[in-house]
């Protein structure tokens, strides 16, 4: 059975290229009916932070990226990594090394002065001495000295490090606990996870944890690395670029399933395919599939994917949720109409909620460029003659076709362009030259309300 996780640190917000690493981890989880699992990578007990670990999984729930089983908490299993550190000491596989920091430094600095690359020298590796007096010892895990390490990656191929290049590295600190390669190892192995999904930042923490995996005897996973996501520029990925908190894109007023169909796009695709629901994600991914090269954040794109999903959704879901964007509308008699009116114009919550109010709340004032554009010549005449046409056939208006006929019938009785009731009415029903069809506005507002807008509006023309 096909094993994945997503294991994050609770010591910021979870940001999207850390969705996107989960993503591809459920996905692949779920198209080979697997299990996706949950580990919060807490032993850094100085810098976890509730508030943190609650956004990771806040934010797993509004995507609707559920995991199998209960979620591991790293900071819970202490007592099972000092086993396995008691287990390395006692078949000789690790030792306790007791160098000092000033030692460690000058080493350090002499290697540096000969432009050797910087590393620990293996001084303890057989050390059967007395130890010194007032040094707390590290212990650390005995790499291979000669040879490869070799694995199969599956985005980047075939990976070999020269063992020179992993050195005996510590596994447990000078006060016991144990570091992140060694814990990773362990809770990977131990956890069944038959595949892991990373960023490539992580690729050369894979040879350590592969001198964990054979120290201990675990089996190895598959390996997939996935390149960074940048930014329009190709550089890497900020905060001004859209690494922010996931979360925030639910306060901008993105769906999740545009941005999961948005974020599967980076690295992964199947033909010429843009547009994903989350079953055809399922049945089509493969991480094998995953593009070797890094890709390019498009806010653009996110925009167009979002735009889609609102225009496709059902209007009973979108008034629900439009609630936390200050917009009720779930029991207006005009619901059906007043979003088909409006859902076209919106690309996010936000934007479709500010066309909502545009139409719903009286303009208290009229923008001046617009108004002095459409308030003027024959405008204060044609306004008036409109709103005896309007409650004469009060009774026949119900639907936005049936008010296009008052704005043709007034075209024809003056024989006027459309420009000339047109601009006029939207000023004064909108307050400027914005929104949606005149027709679908004064069908959603009815009779009484368009009439009072445009008697207020006369008044104000001089």
């Amino acid at each position: 059975m096909t094993v994945t996780r997503f294991a994050p640190s609770p010591t910021g917000y979870l940001h999207i290229g850390g969705l996107r690493t989960a993503l591809f981890s459920w996905l692949t989880a779920q198209h080979n009916k697997g299990e996706f699992l949950l580990r919060i990578e807490d032993t850094d007990m100085a810098r976890n932070s509730e508030t943190a670990k609650d956004a990771i999984l806040k934010a797993f729930e509004w995507v609707g990226m559920s995991n199998d089983g209960e979620v591991v908490y790293q900071s819970k299993r202490f007592d099972l990594y000092k086993k396995y550190i008691d287990q390395l000491l006692e078949e000789g596989k690790a030792y306790k090394c007791y160098m000092s920091k000033e030692e460690l430094a000058t080493l350090r600095e002499e290697q540096m002065a000969k432009k050797e690359r910087t590393r620990y020298d293996g001084r303890y590796r057989d050390f059967n001495g007395t130890p010194p007096e007032g040094v707390d010892p590290v212990i650390r895990i005995k790499a291979p000295q000669e040879g490869m390490i070799t694995f199969e990656d599956g985005v980047k191929g075939t990976i070999n490090i020269a063992a020179s290049e992993v050195d005996d590295f510590v596994i447990a600190r000078a006060d016991g606990a144990p570091t992140y390669n060694f814990v990773v190892a362990i809770d990977d192995a131990l956890m069944g996870l038959t595949d892991v999904i990373r960023g490539d930042d992580h690729l050369y923490n894979t040879p350590k944890q592969i001198v964990v995996y054979n120290a201990l005897g675990f089996k190895l996973p598959n390996f997939y690395h996935v390149a960074m996501i940048n930014n329009e520029q190709g550089k890497k990925l900020s905060k001004r670029d859209g690494a922010t908190d996931v979360m925030d894109y639910k306060t901008l007023g993105y769906l999740p399933e545009a941005l999961l169909n948005f974020l599967v796009r980076l690295g992964w695709s199947h033909g010429d395919q843009e547009i994903f629901s989350i079953e055809e994600m399922i049945a089509l991914f493969d991480p094998k599939n995953i593009n070797k090269s890094s890709s390019n954040y498009n806010l653009d794109k996110l925009l167009w994917l979002n735009a889609h999903y609102i225009k496709n959704k059902a209007n009973s879901e979108l008034a629900e949720l439009l609630k936390p964007f200050g917009v009720d509308i779930a029991e207006h008699d005009k619901l059906e109409m007043l979003l088909d009116a409006t859902k076209e114009r919106g690309k996010t919550l936000v934007e479709l909620s500010d066309q909502i109010n545009l139409i719903l709340s009286a303009p208290t004032a009229y923008d001046e460029k617009s108004s002095k554009k459409a308030f003027k010549g024959e405008a204060k005449e044609i306004l008036g003659d409109f709103i005896t046409l309007l409650k004469g056939w009060e009774k026949t208006l119900h639907l936005p076709s049936d008010y296009h006929e008052v704005m043709e019938k007034i075209v024809a009785d003056k024989e006027i362009g459309f420009g000339k009731i047109g601009m006029p009415l939207r000023v004064s029903l909108m307050g400027s030259m914005t929104g949606s069809g005149m027709d679908e506005i004064m069908a959603i507002l009815g009779v009484d309300e368009t009439v009072s807008r445009i008697e207020k509006a006369i008044a104000t023309i001089a």
